[in-house]
């Protein structure tokens, strides 16, 4: 069993929140499914956000598709170009 009481607050969390909210609710566009990879890498091993962590797992078994087919779409999905052009984000977001 999981230790709780050393869970840490993900700095990204609020934003996080509303982005995981928003899979939930959407269907496996590009878009959707190069966040859900992105979220999944940043909250890997993360001690907390259990709830952003089983969320992703949801709206990864809601689109029917293991780790390993979400990451293989990606690489797909970033090799043909920048799914993020034109959406206003400036900065990158790595943390």
């Amino acid at each position: 069993m999981t230790d709780t009481s050393q869970d840490q607050q993900h700095p990204q969390y609020k934003s996080d929140r509303q982005v995981v909210n928003q899979l939930l609710a959407g269907e496996a566009t590009d878009y959707n499914l190069v966040e859900l990879a992105r979220l999944m890498i940043r909250y890997d091993g993360f001690p907390g956000a259990r709830d952003i962590q089983a969320d992703l797992k949801k709206a990864l078994n809601r689109w029917q598709l293991s780790e390993a087919e979400l990451f293989e779409k990606t690489r797909t999905i970033h090799h043909q170009g920048e799914v993020y052009r034109g959406l206003g984000r400036g900065r990158e977001d790595w943390s």
